[in-house]
């Protein structure tokens, strides 16, 4: 494929705001979890809650929007002046031109567990000022970037658990492949809820403490939230030395089982050596590898496996979950980023937590931050039934 400019990009998470507070805890190895004390939840474990959410106000034409997701998304599309380069890409292409690419897996589902605890008490009727279609349906938050910048291109929300906003950057290549738009906003946003934090405990996949991607001891994940965005376009016959490219995207539908990953990570397998196909790149050109790595035994040794028959236990590699939590929809987009910021300022960033690796894992694993020259990194994101998707990332020139 030709390479794709990421010209702009922004993250915010529970380890800050915007990429200067993103790179900055990435550098101090901090991670962003803490005991749970989200809305009414009771459980014992740790989120990756994303501070001065409930006091974002959209603005007051967007006010059928309101819902914590799509505060989220606003709080994500105001920093590192990422909306003022959409704006300016509008005056590029013109609005019809640029399309909106997003994931997200719950969207807005708080909005509607707030909605029944207003139930009318004799009829059961949800309130009057509750908006199903513009708050917890899943295309809610694209609908809400669209109306946010005035766009009128295609607008699609992809929502295949943890990768959907991997899959984003595919859906938004094939169309600029195709002619059909100019440049797009890609990524995700995925906010708390009950339903995740109590839905995952029913699983029993939550972990007591802060998740421990990787270790041997590790137990379960910790669930974050996360706004993350990247403006795609096409890339200049000769662009800057830093810019960042995408260079390829891998997918595979493995459909081994609703909630179980393949035992021997087959689909993962698949993705990573489509990405690497796609970029005509060998294993051996990958630089460092940012897992999917959930903290989970079952996900991560079929990770592991995966990884070691593509690249074998020579590329460096670490999940960024043990900072972020698991950003559900929006953890392949926050993840993306973090491969970007990795590209710019040369720091392969450490998985956190971890008190013993999983010896049954032969990987690189990295425990502490390695700064070296990184030219190409890859992402992995693989959601439930097996949706999987990896994308390939790049410097426009070595560093």
């Amino acid at each position: 494929m030709k390479p794709l400019l990421l010209s702009h990009f922004t993250a915010t998470s529970c380890i800050g705001r915007g990429l200067e507070q993103t790179l900055n805890a990435l550098r101090q190895r901090r991670s962003g979890l803490q005991p749970c004390a989200f809305d009414t939840v009771d459980l014992a474990t740790f989120t990756g809650e994303v501070a001065g959410v409930d006091a974002v106000r959209l603005p007051g034409q967007l006010s059928e929007f309101e819902c914590r997701n799509n505060r989220l998304a606003l709080l994500g599309l105001i920093q590192d002046d990422f909306a003022e380069a959409v704006r300016a890409a509008i005056e590029k292409y013109g609005a019809t031109r640029i399309g909106v690419f997003l994931g997200t897996s719950t969207s807005g589902i708080l909005q509607t567990e707030l909605a029944y605890r207003r139930r009318d008490p004799a009829t059961g009727a949800l309130p009057a000022d509750f908006i199903y279609r513009k708050t917890h349906n899943s295309f809610s938050v694209a609908d809400f970037t669209r109306h946010y910048f005035g766009l009128s291109g295609p607008a699609v929300v992809v929502s295949s658990a943890c990768s959907s906003s991997a899959k984003v950057f595919s859906s938004a290549r094939r169309m600029m492949a195709a002619g059909v738009i100019d440049a797009a906003v890609v990524g995700g946003v995925d906010s708390l809820c009950l339903t995740t934090l109590y839905g995952f405990n029913s699983l029993e996949l939550i972990s007591q403490q802060a998740c421990r991607p990787f270790d041997a001891q590790r137990n379960g994940i910790s669930i974050g939230e996360a706004a993350a965005f990247a403006l795609i376009e096409r890339a200049p016959e000769q662009p800057e030395a830093d810019a960042v490219l995408l260079l390829g995207t891998g997918e595979s539908s493995d459909a081994h089982h609703m909630s179980s990953p393949h035992p021997d990570g087959l689909g993962a397998r698949m993705a990573m050596q489509g990405a690497l196909k796609m970029a005509e790149l060998k294993a051996s050109e990958i630089d460092y590898i940012n897992l999917h790595g959930t903290a989970t035994q079952t996900n991560d040794a079929a990770e592991g496996k995966a990884v070691a028959a593509v690249f074998g236990a020579r590329t460096p590699c670490s999940s960024t979950k043990g900072a972020t939590g698991h950003t559900l929809g929006a953890a392949g987009g926050m993840e993306a980023i973090i491969c970007a910021l990795a590209l710019r300022h040369g720091l392969l960033p450490a998985g956190l937590n971890i008190r013993q690796l999983d010896p049954a894992l032969a990987l690189d694993y990295i425990m502490e931050n390695r700064e070296q020259p990184v030219t190409r990194v890859l992402s992995n994101s693989f959601g439930f039934g097996g949706t999987n998707c990896s994308l390939i990332f790049g410097r426009a020139n070595n560093p």
